[in-house]
């Protein structure tokens, strides 16, 4: 065993190899503080036949037993990945992917198995550290290492891997992976970071990073592995001469330079056709004709955008796509809209709840986290002209998902502003190109429309990039379709006010972007944010409603003494329970003695205020109210003004005139109006029924 350690930021890194896990390819048992991964790295020996991709799966194991939690449930064992580990997973997926071998197809595994947490170091940034290690120092062909580093920011101070109460409560939650020489990821969340405060952060990072790979390459020059040998899957040179001969590169730029997704796949369709009559006699040559094509497609398209300045659609390299708005295309729903940028089409529907119903996350923290904002995304098939069932959301629809929530957050009005928990569903009508950003956009109209006041407009866009042989041959392209995604090197997605960023998620497929790649297409996204905003958004809906629609739930707020919360609870629940059986709203009570009341009937609603604050009053003399008769005696009545309060009312005090029986004047369920006089020898309620008029 050989153990490596090194300060970063405070704290020691701490790195152990040959300790555990030593059938993998590469292993590091791997300590942060005391938060403690075992990130392995594992490939088979050969690679998977009848594909065409890398096929690289990427784990992120949360064990509760990690934060010392026995799982929820009957079967109290952790069931499947939550959202952050998805997630968590996507960011180390991201930055490590492009760097190994494109011709590689060998199944890869790289599992991070989380063992403790210290709330002072986040186990997300260890398993990426980890990750990185562990492959670097296997056989594994891998073109790295990388490094990651998050960056925090509170009070207008960054702070290098911050803890996870600094990463809640700070204004930037930033993750950025470099090479020795470049970025190669980012993925940000942001409360209206400027862009030059933004681009600052992420070469702070970068910084940071360049002094772990140095400690990294010092690990790996001590005890990396040689790189094992693999089954080239490249297409031969010689397919693609006689591709070319058989489909000359102007036929091809022609089938390709449509605006028209549907037609351009008919283009290509024609083509593989044309092209397996040809090779129908060599069987070698067809198993690999679709990724040829893709190829051929693909140098195509680079050349035609990096050469002669020309996208496949047409537009100017700064062009974005026609632009449409709308909202309340759905009826009854509490709010709706539509945006379509191009063949881009997303509706996004906006759901009201109490905020007793959001949602609850038992994860690695020490607290359980309730999430009030829910933003959801689904990506059917039909979405780009294919059929397959629908399984559920994958890690692609998670993470859009994640994007857009992420990107909202710094806009919503705090839970005391608008007592309420949101769900916000992205459905994907129609997908050519940044799904994610068009959510976005829908989702902040359809929040307005549903009368959420959140503070400023949020517009997201999308750039991507083709570069060639040196750094400085490169053109960023503003709003990138489908195949300029398939076939680019970048896809730069912004999102934020006119103030400032609130997101961004960054995927290359190169090894890394300069500098002054990343502020271009920083700047880029700005201009276009802006111009969607002014020409499309705020056309369709420039502010948030004044009121929540007509359908969606109501909610009063009152505050009450947290002393008189048993009160109004009563006992096992029996007295709310009644006021919610009598009117139908639903009530929520904090512990500090918030009051939430939600109904769709506002006088019912006011009708359970109203007893809510009967049953918290301090009862004085001279103070009137209304009840119901609920039981009768020889020397008086029992009247119930509140769910679980009633007062007696003496027989002397019934009526002016005498009485010889409570019977000739009161019988059981008539409503009267009554009077406090105060409490009676035995510490009940005194009422008077003949004062009270």
């Amino acid at each position: 065993m050989k153990t490596y350690t090194m300060e970063l930021a405070g704290r020691t890194l701490r790195v152990d190899i040959d300790r555990v896990a030593k059938q993998a390819n590469g292993a590091a048992f791997i300590q942060y503080a005391d938060t403690t991964v075992l990130s392995t790295a594992t490939a088979s020996d050969k690679p998977r036949e009848g594909i065409d991709f890398f096929p690289l799966s990427v784990e992120f194991e949360e064990k509760q037993y990690s934060a010392g939690k026995i799982p929820g449930g009957f079967n109290k064992r952790e069931g499947k990945a939550s959202e952050n580990a998805v997630l968590t997973a996507r960011v180390i997926d991201r930055p490590m992917r492009p760097l190994f071998p494109k011709d590689y197809r060998n199944d890869v595994t790289l599992n991070n198995l989380v063992l403790s947490v210290d709330p002072k170091a986040r186990p997300e940034i260890v398993a990426m550290l980890g990750t990185a290690i562990a492959t670097s120092i296997s056989d594994i062909p891998f073109d790295g290492p990388c490094s990651m580093t998050q960056m925090g920011m509170i009070d207008g101070e960054f702070i290098v891997n911050p803890s996870q109460e600094e990463w809640a409560k700070g204004d930037l939650k930033l993750t950025v992976a470099s090479t020795a020489q470049k970025v190669i990821m980012i993925e940000a969340g942001a409360n209206e970071i400027s862009e030059d405060k933004m681009i600052e952060a992420i070469y702070k990072a970068h910084d940071v990073n360049l002094e772990i790979i140095k400690f990294i390459n010092e690990i790996v020059s001590e005890v990396g592995k040689a790189k094992h040998s693999y089954t080239s899957c490249a297409i031969p040179e010689e397919m693609f001469d006689k591709i070319k001969e058989i489909v000359p590169p102007e036929e091809m730029e022609k089938a390709v330079f449509t605006d028209e997704k549907q037609k351009r796949d008919e283009n290509i369709r024609e083509i593989t056709d044309k092209l397996e009559e040809e090779f129908a006699d060599n069987e070698e040559w067809l198993e690999v004709l679709g990724e040829a094509i893709y190829q051929y497609q693909k140098k195509t398209v680079r050349k035609m955008i990096l050469k002669d300045h020309k996208r496949p659609d047409g537009r100017k390299i700064d062009e974005i796509r026609p632009l449409a708005a709308e909202v309340d295309l759905i009826p009854r729903v509490h709010g709706s809209a539509m945006f379509t940028r191009g063949q881009t089409q997303i509706c996004d529907i906006v759901t009201l709840a109490p905020l007793s119903e959001a949602q609850r996350i038992d994860g690695l923290d020490e607290n359980v986290v309730e999430k009030r904002y829910m933003h959801h995304y689904n990506f059917p098939s039909y979405s780009v002209g294919e059929t397959r069932p629908s399984r559920g959301p994958g890690r692609r629809e998670i993470g859009h998902g994640a994007l857009a929530e992420r990107a909202l957050i710094p806009v919503l009005p705090s839970p005391e502003e608008f007592p309420y928990a949101i769900r916000a569903v992205s459905e994907t009508f129609e997908s050519n190109g940044s799904t994610s950003m068009a959510s976005t956009c829908a989702s902040c109209m359809s929040l307005m429309a549903a009368g959420v006041p959140i503070k400023k407009m949020v517009a997201g866009i999308s750039c991507g990039l083709v570069t060639g042989d040196t750094d400085d041959d490169y053109l960023v392209l503003t709003d990138i379709q489908g195949l300029e995604d398939f076939f680019g090197d970048m896809d730069f997605k912004v999102t934020g006010t006119k103030d400032g960023i609130t997101a961004i998620q960054m995927d290359i497929k190169i090894h890394g972007l300069t500098r002054p790649i990343v502020e271009e297409a920083i700047r880029r996204t700005r201009e276009a944010r802006f111009f969607i905003m002014d020409s499309c958004m705020s056309k369709a809906i420039a502010e948030p409603r004044a009121e929540v629609n007509e359908y969606a739930p109501k909610i009063i707020q009152i505050a009450i003494d947290p002393e008189k919360i048993g009160d109004v609870v009563g006992q096992r629940g029996k007295t709310i329970n009644e006021i919610i059986d009598r009117t139908g709203v639903k009530i929520d009570i904090s512990d500090e003695g918030n009051v939430s009341i939600c109904g769709t009937d506002k006088d019912k609603m006011a009708e359970a205020k109203k007893m809510i604050e009967i049953i918290t009053t301090d009862f004085e003399k001279g103070q009137k109210f209304e009840g119901k008769v609920v039981s009768i005696k020889d020397f008086g009545a029992f009247v119930e003004f509140a769910p679980g309060k009633e007062g007696m009312v003496h027989i002397s005090k019934i009526a002016k005139e005498r009485i010889n029986r409570v019977e000739d004047v009161l019988t059981l369920g008539d409503k009267v109006k009554v009077v406090c006089l105060g409490e009676d020898k035995m510490g009940r309620l005194s009422f008077s029924i003949k004062d009270a008029n």
